[in-house]
């Protein structure tokens, strides 16, 4: 039967407070119940504990891959929306082509001068009078790989023919010049000192 009063529920307190008085054995039951109640919290609270990291973690490593996986999707939608363009990966316009011209007769005089120069490796007494004869008919980025040129190695000796223009624009004139010795191609450039020789190569056969 319920206690519906507060007379009554305070006799039934005093009665459980006082129940572990009343003997040795009741209070030695009593304080044996307790520590075991301790006990029991100590043991469990650690476990609620690492259970609730646990699930926290997991929680969150869900709503990683969930935000991941939504990002994905909205890269692929964004590569495949229509209307889009992929990035060029090609030039669109073909690179501008020189524009042929007749040679220019200044072009093949400076040829046959630099030509003419080259042969005269057996006129001068050093290898640098060489280079000073090479000079006035090249261009000062080419001359720098002229000082590897061995003089002593070149066999011609005097220009057979005249300068012939293989292929002739506006700003550069492939001149091919014969020699006693080997055929030349020069590329002569116009340069804002006057037209220079820029390479030079032996003919191939």
């Amino acid at each position: 039967m319920p206690i519906r009063t507060n007379r009554g529920r305070a006799a039934v307190y005093r009665r459980l407070w006082g129940w572990p008085m009343r003997s040795p054995t009741h209070l030695i039951g009593t304080a044996i119940m307790v520590i075991a109640l301790v006990v029991a919290a100590g043991m469990l609270a650690p476990r609620l504990v690492d259970d609730r990291d646990t699930a926290r973690a997991g929680e969150s490593s869900s709503t990683n891959r969930a935000g991941a996986d939504s990002h994905g999707a909205g890269d692929g939608a964004a590569d495949t929306a229509p209307g889009s363009e992929p990035p060029p990966t090609r030039l669109t316009e073909p690179l501008a082509t020189p524009t042929s011209a007749p040679p220019s007769p200044e072009a093949l005089r400076v040829a046959e001068r630099w030509v003419a120069a080259w042969l005269d490796h057996g006129q001068v007494a050093s290898d640098r009078e060489w280079l000073d004869g090479l000079r006035p008919y090249t261009t000062e980025e080419y001359l720098p790989r002229m000082r590897t040129v061995d003089p002593d190695r070149i066999t011609g000796t005097e220009i057979v023919g005249t300068p012939q223009a293989r292929a002739s624009y506006t700003s550069s004139v492939d001149v091919e010049v014969g020699t006693d010795g080997p055929t030349l191609v020069l590329t002569v450039i116009e340069t804002d000192s006057g037209w220079r020789v820029a390479e030079y190569r032996e003919a191939s056969g």
